[in-house]
């Protein structure tokens, strides 16, 4: 019987932050790996990234004794041929661009070209295993495993079956998730039975860019400087970034698409605002193309946070994790909420919404009431279980 003792040959397609950060642990957790993209420059670019990160582990006296760099990147190899990459892979994990068509091909091509008893997993932020997997011959051996970047000292992974994702499948990737390491300490390696859309964190978070897609807008309009805006969030004090600076980090044709997938999927009122909308459009994309809310191109722009514009109010995003928290409960994704506050502890680094929400739910009700008549969004008009207060009990 094939088990988690039988992974020896790792396949990463997609070499960019999320692919090569997976790579990277998973040499490190002693796999051969094969990191694949569709240019030979885009997986050189990924193996130097590989190569920089073990450095810092290594200085930082957190690689394992007598483990060399070298040792370790000469079981990587490269590759810019997907079919032939994956004839000998254990394991394919995907780390492409968010676009349901690229990853369903993706997930095709590996299921046919590789061994019988090979599991791929996505790494997906937003989208359906269930439909990632339905052109493939293997469905039963497909599964999202949802890593938080920086992979290497962000300690999670949510593990998420899709419809027809067999429980063996889920159980070697819950274990293998376990055993990819992590600078901070264990990894959190978290089953997820039932299927959701963003699995837990993102299922909290991107809810919140309803909210700030409407500031955004509302910002451009009023001519307000999008440092203000940071400023409001408490940028550099409550949070390391605020919202503009985050999305720049993270890609705004990451959160583009992924609102796009749950306007699809859930709610018209995920579609992109007119500012989101704009840069995409213009190709500015944040941080990865020079440009985006900030100026990249000389590094990490210097962002003047000393003056706030009144307009963001940084205990509406937590209101609306909180939320999302009991819509959780409610569907039964989970069956307790401390494992929603310890996988943005762990993944986000952000404490989770139960451990504030419970002391301010009712305020908190009240918040999203009027920013529901404020922005016509009726998605996040607050949840029964919410208002209630009804999910107190429900903290294992």
């Amino acid at each position: 019987m094939f088990d988690i003792n039988n992974i020896r040959n790792i396949c990463v397609v997609g070499a960019g932050i999320m692919g090569h950060g997976i790579a990277q642990v998973s040499l490190m957790a002693g796999f051969n790996v094969t990191l694949i993209d569709l240019k030979e420059e885009l997986v050189d670019k990924g193996l130097k990234k590989i190569e920089e990160g073990i450095e810092k582990i290594k200085i930082k006296a957190k690689l394992e004794e007598g483990i060399s760099i070298s040792d370790l990147l000469r079981k990587c190899t490269k590759s810019t041929d997907l079919v032939s990459a994956v004839k000998d892979a254990d394991f394919v994990f995907e780390a492409v661009v968010e676009k349901m068509e690229i990853k369903k091909k993706v997930c095709k091509i590996v299921m046919q070209n590789s061994p019988s008893h090979c599991i791929f997993a996505s790494n997906t932020s937003t989208f359906s295993i269930t439909e990632i997997a339905e052109d493939s011959k293997k469905p039963e051996q497909v599964i999202g495993m949802h890593f938080f970047p920086p992979v290497a000292t962000q300690c999670c992974v949510e593990v998420m079956k899709g419809e027809k994702t067999s429980d063996d499948i889920l159980d070697i990737c819950v274990a293998l998730g376990e055993k990819l390491p992590c600078v901070k300490g264990k990894r959190l390696s978290v089953r997820i039975e039932k299927e959701s859309p963003g699995f837990i964190a993102n299922r909290l978070l991107i809810p919140s860019l309803i909210y700030s897609n409407w500031i955004f807008d509302q910002a451009y309009e009023k001519n307000i400087p999008w440092e203000q805006i940071d400023a409001d969030a408490g940028a550099g004090q409550l949070v390391l970034m605020g919202p503009c600076q985050l999305n720049d980090y993270l890609g705004i044709d990451v959160s583009y698409n992924s609102l796009k997938s749950y306007e699809k999927y859930i709610s018209p009122d995920f579609a992109p605002g007119k500012v989101l909308t704009k840069l995409v459009l213009e190709g500015n994309f944040g941080k990865k193309s020079g440009k985006g809310f900030y100026d990249w191109r000389n590094g990490t722009p210097k962002i003047n946070l000393s003056k706030k514009a009144g307009l963001f109010n940084p205990e509406i995003h937590l209101a609306i994790q909180l939320n999302e928290g009991c819509k959780l409960l409610e569907e039964e994704i989970v069956s307790g909420y401390k494992i929603i506050d310890d996988i943005m502890l762990k993944g986000t680094n952000m404490p989770g919404p139960f451990s504030v929400g419970r002391l301010n739910f009712k305020n908190w009700s009240k918040l999203l009431e009027d920013i529901v008549e404020k922005t016509g969004k009726n998605y996040l008009k607050p949840c029964e279980l919410m208002k209630s207060g009804n999910f107190l009990k429900m903290r294992r």
